[in-house]
């Protein structure tokens, strides 16, 4: 309902700019949502799954850790570790996307899109053969087997029950000229320690490992107590083996690296090397990976207090042509060339704007059309105001002259209204101002022409 003894027709306009307003507030809410929500999407960390096993190794302690200082350092990328049986399952979780990282060897067989966001260790493969007897005295115990190529014929048990370690025991025999269908295998879990060294059946053992991993160690002593001092048998080919199959590498043993007294190996010893990696499929976001791999070895001194092995964490071979290729986000942060956020989102930005430009321009318009009823009711009472100027010209009573005052106020109001609401411009705000100073013109010289008239007629009477 209008107020007492107002227009209604004027209430009406006053009543959609309630109206309006709250339209407008209720859209500044919801952009304001939309943006504090956006920005949200954005900085909230990200938490990627990663998969490690066995139970209980250092891989897992390794990861764990990890974990616990991304969190407690509040970074942008936090992991949850997924227990598994060893890397063949992770792989699997891995090639099935029901996890975003994996801790796995280079040489398993890795999903197409797999690739290496850092090097967590490397694994040495390391091969002996027991003298026959215990070491007692000064003199040098003498191995049956001295080198690869003496290993026809004979049976190696392997630590480890990947079928990589076998596969790998095969490229070596087969790159040293020896037929590896006339070596027998026999694989050992890593706890079987003493099942193996206690088998008269093995001629040699080889295992596949950190150069300080405890198994390899106890392995070696374990055999050396119950067979003899260990020949320990270097790769001669391992160069070879690296050029043709590149997901091996050259690598050495130092001297006396498992024990000191009695030195084990009495010096180096050429051999061959596999990487163990975290990988990512090439689909995880390569602004994730790179800010997972800065975390990774900016932390890399404090994860070494805590888990040892966090100090041989390296950086992936980064070429296009490595054997496994890194991960473009891990590549970036290596390389130095990661993007800025406006580097990667300036195409998105820009286009942002131009599609913003022209919802603005639709906009305009859309509150022109909108609006086009004050508009119109601006336009009447514009037009009532030139014809106000031409009544109060005619008018013949001071009244009259102060009813049309009253009337171009109310026409004031509704343009100043119209003006606040964007329904018409500032130019034609102007042309209000204009016709009112006209019309107050008009109300002045039409008040001195009635009150001259008032007089005169005063003058006659007092005269009559």
């Amino acid at each position: 309902m209008s107020e007492p003894g107002e227009n209604p027709a004027m209430s009406r306009p006053r009543r959609k700019r309630k109206s309006n307003a709250l339209l407008i507030l209720a859209a500044g809410m919801f952009l304001f949502g939309v943006a504090a929500g956006t920005l949200y999407y954005v900085l909230r960390p990200v938490t990627l799954r990663i998969a490690v096993g066995p139970p209980g190794s250092d891989d897992q302690k390794l990861v764990q850790a990890m974990a616990q200082t991304f969190a407690y350092d509040a970074s942008t990328v936090r992991l949850s570790p997924i227990t598994t049986e060893g890397a063949t399952d992770s792989i699997a979780l891995l090639a099935a996307a029901k996890t975003d990282l994996a801790v796995v060897r280079a040489d398993l067989n890795l999903p197409a899109n797999a690739q290496s966001v850092a090097i967590l260790r490397k694994n040495v493969v390391v091969l002996w053969a027991p003298s026959g007897r215990p070491p007692k005295g000064a003199r040098k115990p003498a191995s049956r087997i001295k080198g690869i190529d003496d290993l026809a014929g004979h049976r190696v048990g392997v630590i480890g029950r990947t079928e990589a370690n076998v596969i790998l025991l095969r490229v070596i025999l087969t790159e040293s000229g020896v037929n590896p269908d006339k070596v027998a295998v026999t694989q050992y879990a890593t706890n079987q320690i003493a099942e193996l060294a206690r088998d008269p059946t093995l001629d040699a053992y080889m295992t596949v490992g950190p150069l300080d991993s405890k198994i390899t160690a106890d392995a070696i002593a374990a055999t050396a107590a119950s067979r003899g001092e260990p020949k320990f048998l270097p790769i001669d080919v391992s160069e070879a083996i690296a050029h043709k199959h590149p997901l091996y590498e050259s690598d050495e043993i130092a001297g006396s690296i498992f024990s000191s007294s009695p030195a084990r190996p009495e010096d180096k010893v050429e051999t061959v090397s596999v990487n163990h990696l975290i990988v990512a499929p090439k689909s995880l976001s390569e602004t994730t990976v790179a800010a997972f791999a800065r975390q990774l070895f900016t932390a890399r001194r404090q994860l070494a207090r805590e888990v040892p092995s966090a100090a041989k964490i390296e950086k992936p071979d980064t070429d296009k042509d490595a054997a496994l290729p890194a991960h473009a986000g891990a590549a970036a942060y290596i390389d130095g060339n990661e993007r800025t956020f406006l580097e990667k989102y300036t195409d998105y930005i820009w286009g942002a704007i131009l599609v913003l430009s022209g919802l603005g321009s639709a906009g305009a318009w859309l509150r022109h059309y909108w609006k086009r009823d004050e508009r119109e009711q601006y336009t009447v009472h514009r037009d009532n105001l030139l014809d106000l100027i031409a009544k109060a010209r005619e008018a013949e009573t001071p009244e009259q002259l102060t009813g049309m005052q009253r009337e171009a106020d109310g026409v004031l109001r509704e343009a100043l209204d119209c003006y606040d609401d964007g329904a018409i411009e500032e130019g034609d705000l102007s042309v209000i101002g204009l016709t009112l100073e006209q019309f107050h013109h008009a109300i002045a010289d039409r008040r001195a022409a009635l009150g001259t008239v008032a007089a005169s007629g005063m003058t006659r009477v007092r005269a009559g």
